[in-house]
C-alpha cells in the first residue's frame, strides 16, 4: 500500500479523498493555486505544493507541475478527483514515465471511453445500443447545421472531452445550431483544452440513469447499482439519488451487465460510470462513460456500504477486488443535493465572495438516518470566480425514499450560508415538490416545473401559519430576554400584551402568544375574532442562533433565522420571508407607512454576476431587436449570453471585452 499520495485537485473532492486516505493511514499532499492558498484541502493535507496562478490552465491543468510536485514531496501515487486532468490520457502516461502510480483507469481505457466520440464507437462495436448521432469531425457551424437537420430536432451539441454540463447545448431548431455549436466549442476549449464537439439526437422526456462500475487490474469488473440523475438544470445535475425509482430488478441487471461488458471490452480497471439515457418505458441507450470518480458517488457509497475512493486506491496498488457481484446489496435509499454558489432568484447566476457564515447541518448516523456533508469550504473562506461554484454536497440516507427525502428537506432547512447567494432555497423547494416526491422524473423536470425560473413565493396555508407561529415565538423569546437586562428601573411590573399582528410580506395574521412552561403557545385569531386551537412550540433556540430547530405540536420543524430591520427573515421549505411581529398599536402605525419601491433600471444592462466580459456584440447607435445578443459574460467556466429583452437603440457602451466586472456593474445603456 502507498505511504503517500498526491491529490491533483481542489475543493470538496480533494477533501473527500484526504478523509479516506487518512483513515487508511496514508499521508496526503495537496496542490494549490494562488486563489486556493487558504483553501480547506490545503489545511487538511499533510503537505501542500504551490503550482501557479488562479487560472486552471496555468495551475491545475499543467501536468508538468503535478509531476514535479510528486517528485518534490515523494508522493508515490496521484488521485485526480474529477474534472481537471482526471480524464486526460496524457496524465497517467506522464505519471508512469516518472514512476508514479495513477489512481484511476489505465490510459488505454481513458482513450477508448473518456473521449465521448470514441466511447460511442466502442459501445457500438460492443453491441451496446446507442443514441442516433454524428460522431465524425464537425468542420464548422454550417456543417453542424447540415448534420442537425439530417438527424432531426431536437439535437444535443456536446463537447467530446466534456463533463459536468460544460460545453453542452440543446438546439430545438436550425436557428439555434450555429450559436450553440460555437458556444459549446468555446466552453470546451476553456474547460478542457479540447474544442471538438459531436451532435446526437436528444431523446424527448428522457431520464438520466448511470451505472457505477468497479474493476481491478486482474480482469474483475462488477457493478454497484444505479444512480438517477434526472433533476438537471442546463444539463448540470442538481439532485441525485440511488437507487432509481424507475428501474425494476430486471432492468437494473440488464443495464449493469451491459455496463460491465463495455468496461471489460476496454480492460477497465478502476471506478467508473456508464451513463444511459432512459425512456419512461425503461428502454435505455448508452450515453457516455466517465472514466473517473463521479461527483455523485456518495449516494452509491451509502446504499452499498462501499468506500469507492478506498477501492480506487487499493486497485491502483495492485490489490484484487475483495467484492464479488453476489456480495453487492443495495440497502435503503440515498439522496444528494448539490449546494452551489449561485442565485436562484436571478436565474441561477454565479455568486462569489466571502462565506460570512457557513453552518452546515450536523453530520450524523442514528435511528436509521444518515446525514453526510462533503465540502471543501469553511466559514470565512472565499468562493472564487475561477472555479466550479460548488459549496457542498449534502447527502442523506434512510430505509425508504420518502424518509431519505424528508431527512434531506430537514437538513437543507438547517443549512445556513450567508455572505453569498446560494441555491438552498431552490433545493429545499424541490424536496417538497409533489412530482419529485412521486418519482415522476425526467431531465426536463426543472424546465417544465419552473418555466419562468425560480422566484420568491408568498407562503400560504399551513406553511404560512408555521412561519407566523415561529416568528411570534422568536419575538416572544427576544422580549423575555430584554426583560432580563440588568440595571432596569424598578417599579410596576411590565405586563406583556399577548395579541400580535404578524406580517408576512404585508399579509397580516392575528394571533395570541404566551409562555407555557418550556413551550410557547400560539393561537390564531380569525377575522371574526374567534381564537383557534393551540399550536405548542418547543425549542431550545436562544437569541443569536442562526437556526430555529424544534417541534410544533410534536412535529419536527427547522427554519433559518436572519435579522432584518424591524423584524426577522425566516427560510423554510424554499420560502424566504421577511416577517414583522407587531403589537396591535404598532401594526396600526405601520399600516400608515409608505412602501418603498425599487428604482427603474429598465434602460440599463447590468452585469448579472461578477465575471469577465468575453465580447460586446453591439455598437453605440445600433438598433437591436428583442432576443438579439448584447454581450457574453464568463464566470466559473460558463459563458452566459445576455440578450435584449425588447427592441431598442444602444445609447452608450460602458464595458469592453476583457474587462472584469462586479455584479450590477453597467455594461450598456439604451436610448
Amino acid at each position: 500500500m502507498f505511504k503517500r499520495i498526491l491529490i491533483a485537485n481542489r475543493g470538496e473532492i480533494a477533501c473527500r479523498v484526504i478523509k479516506t486516505a487518512r483513515r487508511m493511514g496514508i499521508e496526503t499532499v495537496a496542490v494549490y493555486s494562488e486563489a486556493d492558498r487558504d483553501a480547506l484541502h490545503v489545511e487538511m493535507a499533510d503537505d501542500a505544493v504551490f503550482i501557479g496562478p488562479p487560472a486552471a490552465a496555468e495551475s491545475y491543468l499543467l501536468i508538468d507541475k503535478i509531476v514535479e510536485a510528486c517528485r518534490k514531496t515523494g508522493a508515490q501515487a496521484v488521485h485526480p478527483g474529477y474534472g481537471f486532468l482526471s480524464e486526460r490520457e496524457a496524465f497517467p502516461r506522464a505519471l508512469a514515465d516518472a514512476g508514479i502510480v495513477f489512481i484511476g483507469p489505465n490510459p488505454g481505457a481513458i482513450a477508448a471511453m473518456g473521449d465521448k466520440i470514441e466511447s460511442k464507437k466502442a459501445a457500438a462495436k460492443a453491441k451496446v445500443s446507442t443514441v442516433p448521432g454524428y460522431l465524425g469531425v464537425i468542420e464548422d457551424d454550417k456543417h453542424a447545421v447540415k448534420i442537425a437537420d439530417e438527424i432531426g430536432y431536437p439535437v444535443m451539441i456536446k463537447a467530446s472531452a466534456g463533463g459536468g454540463g460544460k460545453g453542452m447545448r440543446i438546439a430545438h431548431a436550425t436557428s439555434e445550431v450555429a450559436e450553440g455549436f460555437n458556444l459549446a466549442k468555446a466552453e470546451a476549449k476553456a474547460s478542457f483544452g479540447d474544442d471538438r464537439v459531436f451532435i446526437e439526437k436528444f431523446i424527448v422526456d428522457p431520464r438520466h440513469i448511470e451505472i457505477q462500475v468497479l474493476g481491478d487490474k486482474h480482469g474483475n469488473v462488477i457493478y454497484l447499482g444505479e444512480r438517477e440523475c434526472s433533476i438537471q438544470r442546463r444539463n448540470q445535475k442538481v439532485i441525485e439519488e440511488a437507487p432509481s425509482p424507475l428501474l425494476d430488478e430486471t432492468t437494473r441487471r440488464k443495464m449493469g451487465e451491459q455496463a460491465v461488458a463495455l468496461a471489460k471490452a476496454v480492460n477497465y480497471d478502476s471506478a467508473g460510470t456508464v451513463e444511459f439515457v432512459a425512456g419512461q418505458d425503461k428502454s435505455f441507450y448508452f450515453l457516455e462513460m466517465n472514466t473517473r470518480l463521479q461527483v455523485e458517488h456518495p449516494v452509491t457509497e451509502l446504499i452499498t456500504g462501499i468506500d469507492l475512493v478506498e477501492q480506487m486506491i487499493r486497485v491502483a496498488a495492485g490489490e484484487k477486488l475483495a467484492i464479488a457481484q453476489k456480495d453487492v446489496t443495495l440497502t435503503g435509499w440515498a439522496v444528494e443535493s448539490r449546494v452551489y454558489a449561485e442565485d436562484p432568484f436571478r436565474n441561477f447566476l454565479p455568486s462569489v465572495g466571502r462565506l460570512v457564515k457557513y453552518r452546515p447541518p450536523a453530520e450524523l448516523s442514528q435511528d436509521g438516518i444518515t446525514v453526510r456533508n462533503d465540502t471543501g469550504v469553511y466559514e470565512g473562506g472565499e468562493i472564487s470566480i475561477f472555479y466550479d461554484p460548488m459549496i457542498a454536497k449534502l447527502v442523506t440516507h434512510a430505509p425508504s425514499r420518502g424518509a431519505a427525502i424528508e431527512a434531506q428537506a430537514q437538513a437543507l432547512d438547517a443549512f445556513y450560508v450567508d455572505g453569498i447567494r446560494h441555491n438552498i432555497p431552490f433545493l429545499s423547494a424541490l424536496m417538497h415538490h409533489p412530482r419529485w416526491r412521486a418519482g415522476n422524473l425526467s431531465t426536463g423536470f426543472i424546465a417544465e416545473e419552473f418555466p419562468k425560473g425560480f422566484s420568491a413565493r408568498v407562503p400560504e396555508g399551513e406553511v404560512a401559519r408555521r412561519l407566523a407561529a415561529v416568528a411570534a415565538a422568536i419575538d416572544h423569546v427576544l422580549g423575555e430576554r430584554k426583560r432580563q437586562i440588568s440595571g432596569q428601573m424598578t417599579g410596576r411590573a411590565v405586563t406583556r400584551e399577548g395579541r400580535r399582528a404578524v406580517w408576512l410580506d404585508r399579509d397580516e395574521i392575528l394571533l395570541d402568544v404566551a409562555r407555557d412552561g418550556d413551550a410557547i403557545t400560539v393561537r390564531f385569531v380569525g377575522a371574526d375574532g374567534a381564537v383557534g386551537n393551540a399550536h405548542r412550540l418547543l425549542s431550545r433556540w436562544v437569541p443569536g442562533e442562526p437556526v430555529w430547530q424544534g417541534t410544533i405540536n410534536g412535529l419536527p420543524v427547522v427554519m433559518q433565522v436572519r435579522p432584518v430591520p424591524n423584524g426577522i427573515k425566516l427560510a423554510h421549505q424554499g420560502f424566504e420571508v421577511a416577517i414583522n411581529v407587531f403589537t396591535e398599536a404598532e401594526a396600526t402605525s405601520a399600516r400608515l407607512m409608505p412602501v418603498a419601491t425599487a428604482a427603474d433600471t429598465g434602460k440599463k444592462l447590468l452585469c448579472p454576476m461578477p465575471g469577465l466580459v468575453v465580447s460586446i456584440a453591439v455598437t453605440e447607435g445600433q438598433e437591436v431587436k428583442a432576443g438579439e445578443t448584447l454581450a457574453v459574460i464568463e464566470a466559473m467556466k460558463m459563458q452566459n449570453v445576455l440578450r435584449a429583452e425588447r427592441d431598442g437603440v444602444i445609447k452608450k457602451i460602458a464595458a469592453t471585452a476583457g474587462a472584469t466586472l462586479a455584479v450590477d456593474a453597467l455594461i450598456l445603456e439604451f436610448a
